[in-house]
């Protein structure tokens, strides 16, 4: 009885919170988006500091860049809570935010449209930087056939919620978890479709390789599957330019090495993936999604506090 009552409590909860987000969505859909993306990323800079997650935050720039002085951490970390809450403002418009509408360059076009052409079943993978959603869009509205891997949300109304908003600009999303639905990733590599990633979040039974000088557990899923499907990797990136203006990168395509010994091969290339990961955050750390916990507890603990 009690557990009912507990269960019951949660989906009113999780309801609650489902028609926030329907608020929340309308009210960002009635404003132009370069105002709805400015109002979300003035929120979040002042009150994302305050919140628990800020810890966080500051715990992750100590371990990605320890010889920074303080006062540079803090000014990234007050500029990538206004980016995040930009991206989360402009997602309830992101069928605005297209190549189509001018608000997103795209550079490496080429090798998109050849794999559309040639129908070259490839994996593309990418991490949480500036607003990541503009990465599937321009990859879905190009022709690319095939599912985006996500990580569910644990509200199953919000989450019904953001499915049905990504379908708007033409996004299809697979909750990949499990053996099974591996395969159903390597079926569609197989039927010459593809694949899309976010690959820079911890995997507790994934593989640890180094990031930022310490050890990560990463997923090694995509790796396996391009060397199983013999699947292209594509590495895309996105950058802000402007208010809600966009510069996308497909960077240039590779096929994994084959050595025959499949371990090494899989340490290899996930290294490889991360790394380029790691060069991007590096590069423009304001933009990269901070909030949340990259290493394992072992690194966190020997910080100290």
């Amino acid at each position: 009885m009690a557990q009912r009552r507990s269960e019951r409590a949660q989906d009113i909860i999780w309801r609650i919170e489902g028609l926030a987000y329907d608020v929340a969505s309308g009210f960002l859909r009635l404003l132009p988006i370069d105002w709805a993306s400015a109002m979300g990323g003035a929120v979040l800079r002042v009150f994302g500091p305050l919140t628990s997650v800020q810890k966080t935050v500051d715990r992750n720039l100590r371990i990605a860049f320890p010889d920074m002085s303080p006062v540079e951490r803090r000014r990234i970390s007050r500029a990538q809570w206004e980016e995040t809450g930009r991206m989360f403002a402009e997602f309830p418009l992101m069928d605005r935010v297209t190549p189509l509408t001018g608000r997103v360059e795209v550079v490496g076009a080429e090798h998109l449209e050849e794999a559309v052409r040639e129908r070259i079943p490839t994996i593309f993978f990418s991490g949480h930087l500036s607003n990541y959603e503009v990465m599937a869009a321009v990859v879905v509205q190009a022709g690319i056939k095939g599912p985006l891997t996500y990580r569910a949300i644990n509200n199953p109304y919000v989450d019904k919620r953001v499915i049905e908003g990504r379908r708007r600009y033409g996004v299809e999303l697979f909750a990949a978890k499990g053996v099974e639905n591996a395969r159903e990733l390597y079926k569609a590599l197989v039927k010459r479709d593809s694949i899309g990633i976010m690959v820079d979040q911890k995997f507790n039974f994934g593989v640890s390789v180094p990031f930022f000088g310490h050890r990560a557990p990463t997923n090694p899923g995509p790796v396996r599957l391009a060397l199983q499907a013999k699947a292209r990797i594509q590495p895309l990136s996105v950058m802000r330019l402007k208010g809600a203006r966009f510069r996308m990168i497909l960077h240039e395509p590779y096929y994994l090495e084959r050595t025959g010994d499949r371990t090494a091969d899989v340490m290899a290339g996930v290294q490889r993936i991360t790394d380029f990961i790691e060069e991007r955050a590096r590069e423009r750390p304001e933009e990269y999604f901070w909030v949340h916990k990259r290493w394992g507890d072992e690194v966190y603990e020997a910080l100290g506090d």
